[in-house]
């Protein structure tokens, strides 16, 4: 039990009366002459550090949001609690001043943040703590904490209000820790293969790289429209012509589009080009960087995803090596001979299928639709789907053999689209002729700079994009986008 009410005496149920409550004792703070809202305080450790450290007798000065109180009388044990983890400590009114143990038990509430002085031990139940002898005010919280067992319930709350599904939840706070060391691994994982960081242009004169809807704004200075970046590539590649040979960004694309569990319009993606590589070395990247990743944060590579109640609903296996089928092949485990029909009769057999298909659909869109609807949303497993038709992939180089394709890989796991990987399309005329198709197709803007910077020639290279969110998802076992992105887009309260 708390060493007073949380509530005033009356226990009033409704919101106002426990805010008017906690503002009664923050006025009280202030009267007594205590800054309610603190200022700096030096600490000797964080908690996991005293955790990590522990030693009887240890001098202490820590802090934390009280997420914990236990009333023993004179006697006072609480916990505070930070990001990584809580801390018990003892209060008992014989070992502080009578005004400090005031302060306590009459002026604050679970939700304070604290600062703590004093030295560690042992309880008698074997719990490291702190026996305290001097406590700061750091916060006063105005409002209460959400409900310590059943956290914050309602998932409009818990990604509106991101920081009380934080304080409550310690899952979250788990895959969001996890999802800043992952990224932070990357980088010195590429690094350490002598790839280059750069940043390019999110503001861009024409949106180019991905076949997607942009966000417009407009420069007053320069009196021009621009575009949110949809994807970093034609700038990247630009690099490859003037000399670098590896480089990769981890940016933020925005696409003005739809939002599922899936999709956000501002979502995080890796992309590296490799000069003289192609799309199968790329894949071989791509495959050590996420096992590497799996096993050093999830420690296994086979990954379960469970339902709220714990239940195991999917295992992902990342064993090496991974699958590698070329696109035809995946169709054709459908219906062996799809590609043997009219392009009519191929539009009815989507349909007897049970997919789909629009009156707007091209031949290849079709095809496509059966692929995203039959084949990846049910491949859980790593495969690499390769070879996919050219008309899906106007940046990348055609196969030699097969001109009706083009060097590709497709990665996918967890029913969606993690990785794409090209040989690199860095003829000037022939992506001149594919950038003008896709352009009168879907009337986007070719851009100009980009085919001049070709035409001063660039290597042939491999490159690949990563979609981080999605990775966290599939290593994490989220099932929702937005249970990885730390504040996603919603819709603006009425």
């Amino acid at each position: 039990m708390d060493s007073q009410p949380q509530n005033p005496p009356a226990s009033p149920e409704s919101e106002s009366a426990l805010l008017a409550f906690r503002r009664e004792k923050l006025a009280k703070l202030e009267s007594g002459g205590l800054n309610p809202w603190g200022g700096r305080f030096d600490t000797t450790h964080t908690l996991a550090s005293l955790r990590a450290n522990f030693a009887e007798g240890l001098p202490v000065r820590a802090y934390g949001r009280i997420s914990a109180r236990r009333d023993m009388g004179k006697t006072q044990f609480f916990d505070i609690s930070d990001l990584e983890g809580r801390f018990q400590c003892f209060l008992n009114a014989k070992n502080v001043p009578e005004e400090t143990f005031k302060l306590f038990t009459d002026l604050l509430d679970m939700g304070d943040w604290v600062g703590v002085e004093g030295e560690a031990f042992v309880t008698k139940t074997g719990e490291p703590s702190i026996k305290i002898t001097g406590l700061t005010v750091l916060s006063k919280s105005l409002r209460p904490m959400p409900d310590k067992w059943h956290g914050v319930a309602d998932r409009e709350i818990k990604y509106r209000q991101r920081y009380l599904d934080l304080m409550s939840n310690q899952r979250s706070r788990e895959v969001f820790v996890m999802r800043s060391k992952m990224v932070a691994e990357i980088r010195r994982w590429l690094q350490d293969r002598d790839f280059l960081e750069v940043e390019t242009p999110m503001l861009q004169a024409v949106p180019g790289g991905a076949a997607a809807r942009p966000f417009e704004t407009y420069h007053n200075a320069l009196g021009q429209p621009f575009y949110l970046r949809i994807a970093p590539e034609l700038y990247l590649k630009r690099l490859l012509v003037g000399g670098f040979t590896k480089v990769f960004e981890l940016n933020r694309n925005f696409r003005n589009e739809g939002i599922s569990r899936r999709h956000n319009p501002e979502f995080t993606m890796l992309e590296a080009y490799w000069a003289c590589a192609d799309f199968e070395r790329m894949a071989d990247l791509v495959e050590e960087m996420v096992c590497h990743l799996a096993e050093k944060f999830i420690g296994t590579l086979v990954i379960e995803h469970k339902d709220d109640e714990g239940n195991v609903t999917r295992t992902i296996d990342l064993t090496r090596p991974w699958k590698r089928t070329p696109y035809r092949d995946l169709i054709r485990g459908v219906d062996a001979q799809w590609f043997d029909y009219t392009p009519e009769q191929r539009r009815a057999r989507g349909g007897e299928l049970g997919v789909e298909i629009s009156p707007a659909m091209e031949d290849y869109e079709v095809t496509q639709q059966v692929f995203e609807k039959l084949i990846e949303e049910k491949t859980f497993n790593p495969c690499f789907v390769t070879h996919v038709p050219t008309e899906l992939v106007p940046l990348a180089k055609q196969n030699a053999a097969d001109g009706t394709v083009v060097d590709v890989y497709e990665l996918i796991i967890n029913g969606v689209e993690i990785s794409p990987g090209y040989s690199e399309l860095n003829d000037p005329i022939v992506q001149r002729q594919r950038l003008e198709h896709q352009a009168g197709e879907e009337t986007q803007k070719v851009d100009e700079e980009f085919l001049l910077a070709l035409e001063h020639g660039m290597p042939p290279a491999g490159g690949i994009g990563v979609g981080i969110d999605r990775l966290i998802m599939m290593l994490t076992g989220c099932d929702s986008i937005r249970d990885v992105v730390l504040f996603p887009q919603l819709k603006a309260k009425e």
